[in-house]
């Protein structure tokens, strides 16, 4: 558990210290830590979050690009390209670079060539559903398939398929279709998220990542409010939000394991479990974060959520609120 008043790191590797270390190494342009880490990597689940949080580091660098090139055939290789185009094609699409359209087709490309390299792996198919959202305008036939409910909307249902068909409920491939959803529009736009949301998390098993996703909705809305203001504090205590907070922490948090934990969703869970006054149950979240935290969502709560500091300053109000609270509630012998 980290000190009571400690200030938390934001490390994207959090508790996973091999990925640490391969990231460490990625990071002074060497290639192999990165292969072995791959090589020995077993579950979907953290081949998944593994490649994403190397293809961040990787994506301002040539790394991978060497790698292939010295390992033509490698299947892992193969994978971290089109993770690392994809990476780019997305970073290019929120500065409104020039260049995206190019890097676009490029990432496409590279995911089109990962999907029959590794005929197995979910990620070159959450690679293509985290490109869907660049086509805003929904002109590709895949990106407006005929949902499986009624009540959701068109999307890239098929792509979502084939990613849920090797590994069923990858929590990467919900996010990036929440996503898609989100960039459908404003306002009334946010129901259709919030439908598919529910739907997901009520269709997962118990233990699953997607029990969470609710959260991360009620926390756009939020965002998109404005934030801040005194009266939006009932946002997180109305009987639905605390409805969503107490069955993400009932349905996933104590049913899950905690390697597999993400530390967003810890956060999103952390902050709606504080939201919504449940302290006890908050206590024992803020302390599987440990040392660790992530500036989203806190940052939301903040005059500027651009400024770190004022969401580290939001995260640690909220822990010792939190366990001071529980304390009370629960007091030690």
């Amino acid at each position: 558990m980290a000190r009571e008043g400690a200030r938390p790191a934001y490390d994207p590797a959090g508790h996973d210290s091999a990925l640490r270390a391969a990231l460490q190494e990625l990071r002074t342009g060497r290639w192999m830590a990165m292969r072995g880490l791959l090589l020995e990597t077993g579950e979907w689940w953290q081949w998944t979050q593994r490649t994403q949080i190397l293809a961040a580091a990787a994506a301002g660098t040539d790394v991978v690009r060497t790698w292939l090139s010295e390992e033509p055939h490698s299947i892992p290789a193969a994978v971290m390209h089109a993770r690392v185009t994809v990476e780019r094609a997305l970073r290019a699409h929120r500065e409104e670079h020039r260049r995206t359209h190019e890097l676009w087709k490029e990432a496409w490309q590279a995911c089109e060539t990962a999907t029959h390299t590794a005929p197995h792996d979910p990620v070159p198919w959450v690679c293509l559903l985290a490109l869907a959202q660049l086509d805003r305008d929904r002109r590709w036939s895949e990106h407006r398939c005929g949902p499986p409910e009624p009540m959701l909307p068109p999307g890239p249902w098929g792509l979502l398929a084939e990613a849920d068909k090797r590994d069923p409920y990858n929590r990467e491939a919900h996010h990036r279709m929440l996503q898609f959803l989100y960039g459908r529009g404003a306002g009334g736009r946010l129901a259709e998220a919030s439908g598919y949301a529910h739907w997901a998390a009520d269709s997962a098993p118990p233990g699953s990542a997607l029990h969470v996703l609710p959260l991360y909705v009620r926390v756009e809305r939020y965002r998109r409010s404005g934030g801040r203001d005194a009266a939006l504090d009932l946002h997180w205590v109305a009987e639905d939000a605390t409805r969503e907070a107490r069955q993400a922490f009932r349905s996933w948090f104590e049913l899950s394991r905690p390697a597999e934990r993400s530390l967003l969703d810890l956060n999103h869970l952390a902050h709606a479990l504080w939201g919504a006054l449940r302290f006890p149950d908050a206590a024992r979240v803020f302390d599987a974060l440990g040392p660790y935290w992530t500036p989203v969502p806190w940052a939301y709560r903040t005059s500027d959520a651009g400024d770190r500091s004022q969401a580290v300053d939001v995260f640690l109000q909220a822990r010792a609120r939190t366990r001071s609270a529980a304390d009370d509630l629960h007091p030690h012998p």
